[in-house]
Parts: C-alpha cells; sequence; structure tokens
C-alpha cells in the first residue's frame, strides 16, 4: 500500500501544530473512519508453501471440529432480517424453526415493522409477516410464504451448564452469517424487557454480539439452538445475553395459538419498597419488601376489590410478594377471571381481599 511522503514537521510531536502546514495530516485527520491495510507477505515461495501444507482436516481440532459441525447444522435457518418502519429502517436476524416457514426473532427487531424482508445464506429472499410477538420476553414469530426452508433444531436449557460451548450467528452491523464463540458464562439471570418487566431464565454469553445479532439464535455444540440472542450492555466486553429457550417455548405455543401471551391485570400502579421489621414480626411476614400501592385505576379489578392507594401488597394467591417482579409473575395468564386473594397493609391492619385478575 502507498504512502505518502514523509515530512519531519508532520512526523515529530512539534508537528501537530502545524497541521496547516501537513497536506497529508490535515486530510488524514479529516477522515473519522479507519482504513484497513491489507497486508500479503511474498518472502516465501508459493510452490514451497503448497508443498508442506498440511491436510485441512489436521488443522482442525476438537473444538474447531465442533464449532464447523455446529455452525454447518444451524447457519442455512439463519436468515438477516430488514425492517422497515414510518420514518426508519433497521435489522436483525431471525432463524427457521419449523420447514413451513415459521421464523423466531426478538420483538423489538419486528415491533411496529410495515414492511419485513429476509433473507438467507443462499441468497433466497422473502418478506415475512407477523404471526405474534410479546415483548414481555421480547420474543416474535414471523411467517415466510414459498417453498420449504432447512429448519433449526430446538434443545433444551434446561440441562445446560456454566462453561458449555456456545455459539452466536447473526447479522451484526448487516455482516451477514457472522458466527462468534464463547462458553455459557451464567444460568438463570433475569433481564428487564423494554416492556419494563423482567425477564427470567436469561443466559448469560461472552460470544459476542452486537447491534444486528438481535433474533439470531445461540447454539450448542451439536447445533441445536439453546437460546435466541437478546442484549448486550453497551460498554462492557463479553456480557451478552439470550432468552433461554425453554422459556421461547413455551411462548411460541401462546404466540401460534392466541397471537399474543394472555397476562393478569389489576389496575393499579406500584413501586417495591422495604418493610419495616416490625410489621413482618406483628404479621408473621416472610416479607423484605413490599409493593407499595401508588394508584388505582377506577373500575378496575383492584378498585372494585377495595385496594386504596398507600395500602402495601404482601401477598397474592397464598405466596409472598416481596416487590412489582414478583406480582408480574405471579399474574400469568391462568389467574385471568378467577378469584385471587391479595394480603394487604393499611396502617396497623392486616386485610385480605378478593379480587378477579383482567386481561392485559
Amino acid at each position: 500500500m502507498r504512502q505518502p511522503p514523509s515530512s519531519p514537521a508532520c512526523d515529530s510531536a512539534q508537528g501537530l501544530a502545524k497541521a496547516s502546514r501537513c497536506p497529508y495530516l490535515g486530510r488524514t485527520a479529516a477522515i473519522l473512519e479507519p482504513v484497513p491495510q491489507f497486508l500479503l507477505d511474498e518472502s516465501a515461495g508459493v510452490e514451497s508453501a503448497r508443498a508442506g501444507a498440511p491436510e485441512d482436516g489436521a488443522l482442525l481440532d476438537a473444538y474447531s471440529a465442533a464449532v464447523v459441525a455446529a455452525v454447518e447444522a444451524a447457519a442455512p435457518a439463519v436468515a438477516h432480517v430488514q425492517v422497515a418502519f414510518e420514518r426508519r429502517a433497521g435489522s436483525g436476524s431471525a432463524f427457521a424453526f419449523t420447514p413451513d416457514g415459521l421464523l423466531l426473532t426478538n420483538s423489538h427487531v419486528v415491533h411496529g415493522a410495515r414492511r419485513i424482508q429476509a433473507t438467507f445464506a443462499d441468497g433466497t429472499s422473502r418478506e415475512a409477516d407477523l404471526v405474534g410477538e410479546d415483548p414481555d420476553t421480547d420474543i416474535a414469530v414471523i411467517r415466510l410464504g414459498g417453498a420449504a426452508l432447512p429448519a433449526a433444531r430446538l434443545g433444551s436449557s434446561r440441562s445446560l451448564r456454566v462453561g458449555q460451548l456456545a455459539i452466536a450467528i447473526g447479522n451484526p452491523y448487516g455482516f451477514q452469517h457472522t458466527v462468534t464463540t464463547g462458553v455459557v458464562s451464567a444460568l438463570g439471570r433475569s433481564l428487564r424487557a423494554q416492556s419494563g418487566r423482567l425477564i427470567d431464565d436469561v443466559l448469560q454469553t461472552d460470544a459476542a454480539l452486537n447491534p444486528g445479532n438481535s433474533g439470531g439464535p445461540l447454539v450448542d455444540s451439536q447445533g441445536s439452538v439453546i437460546g435466541v440472542n437478546t442484549a448486550i450492555i453497551p460498554g462492557a466486553q463479553g456480557i451478552c445475553f439470550a432468552t433461554a429457550i425453554d422459556t421461547v417455548k413455551a411462548v411460541v405455543v401462546q404466540l401460534l395459538r392466541d397471537g399474543r401471551v394472555r397476562r393478569g391485570y389489576l389496575g393499579l400502579a406500584g413501586a417495591t419498597v422495604p418493610l419495616a421489621r416490625r410489621l413482618a414480626r406483628h404479621f408473621d411476614l416472610d416479607n423484605a419488601r413490599a409493593v407499595r400501592v401508588e394508584s388505582v385505576e377506577k373500575s378496575g379489578p383492584a378498585a372494585q376489590a377495595g385496594v386504596e392507594s398507600g395500602d402495601l401488597i404482601v401477598g397474592f394467591a397464598g405466596l409472598p410478594v416481596n416487590g412489582i417482579d414478583d406480582l408480574h409473575r405471579l399474574l400469568t395468564g391462568e389467574r385471568i377471571g378467577g378469584e385471587s386473594e391479595v394480603a394487604l397493609l393499611r396502617g396497623a391492619r392486616k386485610l385480605d381481599v378478593r379480587l378477579i385478575p383482567t386481561e392485559r
């Protein structure tokens, strides 16, 4: 690669103050994008290098062979997803999990999209429709029309172990079908979704994820999907998250059946607060915290049951409530339309009220 001619003023520390007299320095400073340098080592003869090259199989150790086999099994099902919104566009990843055109991705990738286009590694590109999404777990299902697709095999996250090989496949920054590797760094993490609810049973991995990886698969050494890549911590290195595939399976069943995930609704706003020890001892509670009711929606289930602002919710359906997240976990679809008991502290009294959660 040809370099500009050297100048003492441009190459020295003092020369930095003389940028106006250094045309090359001025031109370089105006270019913010790094320019890659392509290097070729021409010192060795082609024939001698070719003669001494080992067989490809000898270069693949057990780790490399496992990664290559897993990628070859899962990668054909991975798609680059391009989405168009009202006034902007974006991209992410998805993967087919059935041969008849159903794909998994993240809710935040396709939420509100006017147009969804999925492109596979073989160049096949098709438009997709949204089947259903669940922002509370950041999972969405989209459907493609047309011929059969290669489908990824869904594994199980229940038997995962920390340190197990983890392989991410996706399209970071539009670099299609990129593979990164790492390990399962931790199990059972909780991650707050954009909806405000906690996603439970989240996998942590150090397989590198970047914007555009969202919705792609995290696979094990067998090529089975163990999670859906979801989020990173900006500024951190090697701290990435995926929604565990067992959680995803449960969500997908409801999305395919109802187009949404049903969750209970009480019609109140609350905040997690510490519970005074004297109150916990007096009422024989295991709680360290409670939910303080900040406001109650008129005509909602909580208002009809007599819940008031300032009440402390310490239990629901016979189980302790140590915060808003506990309440969210307990408000499953099965609670909708059925009577549930809520334990409240109001002043120096403990009350048990009955209410019927509705669908959110």
